[in-house]
């Protein structure tokens, strides 16, 4: 069926569809300029919106989802990266015979592992720490002057960095000739349809700031999330720090085992870094702001 605006294709239970026409409708939202302009596209230098998606992609992008296979393993589910071709694409971590193994979310081992699988929740992506794509050399012309390796950080850094980061600078020119941004978002709508409608509308809530609020209409007017999951009546709960050191190290392996340590009561369930869960969007105010743009 259909949905919104720019007719995402999504399942009846709501949930985006694993396509190309996704991929390629989620582009011209993300470019469009009618529907998100000027000040609400969010901060940036001059030229990061001139072929860039919303400042919330970079925020979306890094987040991840976790779920528990029928056998019980948990399983964690991200945007991961492919050194060999410098390209992204989503995974799932769980472990095998004692070693977490991670493979592509559309490989056969990962749709056994998938298969009557229960979710879980979701983790806010970091905005500190250490990159997915250790030991990439951008060149300052390839996104704008963003650079990849400038945020890869130490897990004690308190400068900007992490997976937050390193999304938002090949997100910079989302045109369909570029090929590594062309992974992010096939990757991206591939998560979306594996983690449900709720995903990329929780961690959309995850501000107040930088345009979200404005965005979150958008993608609703346009169908990308439904305004239900917009309305989720949750409160994120802030990741402690020992499981924190793990997620800022962007591995899936460290990922899984702060995964592993996290409570999965009341599900689903959305884990926030307390750097900025201040920053929540609540149920009330998202709906002020859907009262505001006449939805």
């Amino acid at each position: 069926m259909k949905r919104g605006t720019f007719n995402f294709e999504v399942t009846a239970e709501g949930n985006l569809v694993d396509s190309a026409d996704n991929v390629e409708k989620l582009r011209q939202l993300w470019l469009d300029r009618k529907i998100i302009k000027e000040e609400d596209l969010g901060p940036g230098d001059p030229g990061d919106f001139d072929y860039g998606a919303w400042h919330v992609s970079c925020h979306v992008a890094g987040a991840g989802g976790v779920r528990q296979a029928a056998d019980g393993r948990l399983l964690w589910l991200e945007i991961s990266h492919d050194p060999k071709e410098d390209l992204y694409y989503a995974s799932v971590t769980a472990e095998k015979t004692g070693k977490a193994v991670t493979c592509r979310l559309d490989s056969p081992e990962a749709k056994v592992m998938m298969q009557g699988s229960k979710l879980l929740g979701f983790i806010e992506g970091n905005s500190l720490g250490h990159i997915s794509a250790r030991n990439v050399e951008d060149t300052p012309s390839r996104f704008n002057k963003w650079m990849r390796q400038d945020f890869d950080n130490r897990i004690d850094s308190s400068d900007d960095g992490g997976k937050v980061w390193e999304h938002w600078c090949p997100l910079r020119d989302i045109s369909p000739s570029v090929a590594i941004a062309r992974s992010v978002l096939k990757a991206y709508v591939s998560l979306v349809s594996a983690l449900g409608d709720l995903f990329p509308a929780t961690v959309t809530r995850g501000r107040r700031d930088y345009g979200h609020p404005v965005q979150l209409c958008a993608f609703i007017r346009a169908g990308f999330i439904s305004k239900e999951s917009a309305l989720w009546d949750i409160k994120p709960v802030e990741i402690p720090k020992a499981e924190e050191r793990l997620l800022l190290e962007a591995r899936p392996a460290d990922s899984l085992a702060a995964v592993k340590k996290l409570s999965w009561s009341n599900l689903p369930r959305y884990y926030m870094f307390a750097r900025r869960i201040s920053a929540w969007s609540t149920a009330a105010a998202v709906k002020e702001d859907l009262k505001k743009a006449g939805l």
